[in-house]
């Protein structure tokens, strides 16, 4: 219970330092990776939990301690109701948060004497966002704990019932299991946003199809995505093409119509002969 209070405080923390400098010029595209870097963290300490619950439940096994089973399954039963509470409280996981949308620039620029201009299109997705990866690391200790209540309670039960003293710390190997996947299943999305391993997204292929079936022809050169927000990217699109006076915000409107996509970059490189494409 006090790790997972610690992971509560990470969380607030996390969401405080976020706003506190949600207009520092500083972070290019938001704070948003502030929180997602106390989800990280926070996914690290459930695995450190589940590690301590594998070895407090191996020394049980080795050597049985006794077990006053009446006061464990009400403690255990005070923990789920709880752990019950705070879940409900932190159940809506999609919420967005005022500095989610990164902030906004503007700067022309040359390149090699192409013509090559640098714009951005802000906008918010609808439908539904993906969760808010401190929100839900905050969640997952609660739903963890709670989990582990549960499997606490029936392990106790079935000692108290049957004298299995060996129930409780078998089911907490199982428990140790549970909150490992769901650690590691944190520790990967988290670590996917923070390394800016974004270009298998969904958006990816949409800016290529959109470049594809443009009405002025362009090869891709150069594409980077990445996400700045809960569920909203960034992207760099590096053009060619053999049209003489097309503008960089041509292809930017023509991107602009995906709402996921709050920062778009466009450099138009004009070719005489047939680039190759990336």
């Amino acid at each position: 219970m006090s790790s997972h209070a610690l992971a509560l405080g990470l969380s607030a923390v996390a969401y405080a330092a976020a706003r506190r400098h949600a207009n520092d010029g500083r972070f290019a595209f938001g704070t948003w990776k502030i929180e997602v870097l106390g989800g990280y963290t926070s996914a690290i300490l459930l695995l450190l939990v589940a590690g301590l619950m594998v070895l407090q439940s191996l020394q049980r096994l080795v050597a049985p301690t006794p077990i006053h089973y009446e006061q464990a399954i009400f403690t255990a039963a005070l923990g789920l109701v709880v752990n019950l509470a705070c879940a409900w409280l932190l159940r809506g996981g999609h919420a967005h948060h005022a500095h989610d949308e990164p902030h906004g620039h503007h700067e022309p620029h040359g390149h090699h004497g192409h013509d090559a201009r640098v714009g951005h299109s802000h906008g918010h997705a609808h439908g539904a966002a993906p969760a808010d990866l401190n929100l839900r690391s905050a969640y997952l200790h609660v739903v963890a704990d709670a989990a582990t209540s549960v499997l606490a309670i029936a392990a106790l039960g079935g000692g108290l019932l049957w004298g299995a003293d060996w129930l409780d710390p078998a089911v907490g190997l199982l428990g140790a299991a549970l909150v490992a996947r769901w650690a590691w299943g944190l520790l990967r999305d988290t670590g996917k946003v923070l390394l800016d391993a974004e270009m298998d997204a969904p958006v990816v292929a949409e800016i290529r199809q959109a470049i594809a079936a443009s009405p002025i022809p362009a090869t891709v050169c150069d594409l980077h995505v990445w996400r700045v927000g809960t569920g909203v990217y960034a992207c760099i699109v590096s053009l060619s093409t053999t049209h003489a006076s097309v503008a960089p915000d041509f292809f930017k409107h023509l991107l602009s119509v995906h709402e996921e996509l709050v920062h778009i970059s466009i450099e138009v490189n004009r070719y005489e002969g047939s680039p190759l494409p990336l």
